[in-house]
């Protein structure tokens, strides 16, 4: 291409003739990136898809393990990962929301304040087997609340905390400041204008932060696995003390039996857990459409 360009072109011109040239070949790097990755996601999806749901049938979701595939069911691991994401959202919304508020609305602005933001942002990226290890030292050994529920819960909750803090602190500030001026204008005080303003005006962003922190909970297997979470539970927890399973572990617990039932059963297991995490995702987006329609400024 160099030897088409005339003598007289400029330093700049070349410069920007090569800036464009690698532009052209990232993005390309880019899209090849995004194309082989979903392509890889499809294939994926159409194998768990075909394999799994010739065995996707109501015994199998109102079945309890078994040592047949024949027989296997999901409906303890289903139990057990609906106990964990209620508990895991009554501790962790509470405190998330707390913080973000705080942290937006109250907290001045200089190097502790800085550092706690720092410190949550690094937090959100920590993997999920150290926050394992976090709940087994912790709630299993130090607090001695055993391996249930609610110690499975504890550490689920310590991972997405982070994520929720993060979430609803973003919303927060993305609201205008115009409110929270006009709110002050009319004689609402700094509690006031936070009730009955900001948060209902942040509301959107806050829900649908929770609801994908959330998502991520009930795939996470690493940090159950390392408090010692059961793989063959045949019975439903009643208290938040009692042993427990989750679809993640269930399923890894299939998939490494030697008999070929167990995988097939496993699709079927992959299809019930994306099931899931499709269904929060979409009640996340409803949740911010419904009240993003609502919030007028």
């Amino acid at each position: 291409m160099e030897a088409r360009l005339p003598l007289t072109v400029s330093l700049t011109r070349r410069r920007s003739l090569v800036s464009q040239a690698f532009g052209v070949f990232f993005q390309g790097l880019a899209l090849s990136a995004v194309v082989i990755g979903l392509l890889a996601l499809v294939v994926l999806l159409v194998d768990v898809l075909v394999t799994g749901l010739p065995h996707l049938d109501w015994q199998f979701l109102n079945s309890y393990p078994s040592r047949f595939p024949e027989r296997a069911g999901i409906k303890s691991a289903l139990a057990g990962t609906a106990w964990l994401m209620v508990l895991t959202a009554a501790l962790t919304v509470p405190l998330g929301v707390g913080t973000a508020v705080w942290l937006s609305e109250y907290a001045p602005n200089h190097w502790f304040t800085r550092l706690i933001n720092l410190n949550i942002a690094n937090l959100a990226g920590v993997p999920g087997i150290v926050y394992g290890l976090l709940g087994l030292a912790l709630f299993v050994r130090g607090m001695e609340l055993g391996r249930g529920v609610l110690a499975g819960a504890l550490t689920v909750g310590l991972l997405v905390l982070p994520t929720v803090v993060v979430a609803a602190r973003e919303a927060l500030r993305a609201v205008p400041d115009s409110l929270r001026h006009a709110s002050y204008a009319l004689g609402a005080s700094r509690w006031q204008t936070v009730s009955k303003v900001v948060l209902p005006t942040a509301l959107p962003g806050i829900l649908t932060g929770v609801v994908l922190a959330l998502s991520r909970a009930i795939g996470e297997a690493a940090p159950l696995i390392i408090i010692g979470a059961l793989t063959f539970v045949a019975f439903v927890p009643k208290t938040p003390m009692d042993p427990f399973t989750v679809l993640p572990i269930q399923i890894f617990n299939w998939t490494t039996r030697p008999q070929e039932g167990f995988r097939l059963i496993a699709a079927a297991g992959i299809i019930v857990l994306l099931a899931v995490l499709l269904l929060m995702n979409s009640i996340a987006i409803w949740l911010r459409n419904r009240y993003q329609r609502k919030a007028e400024w």
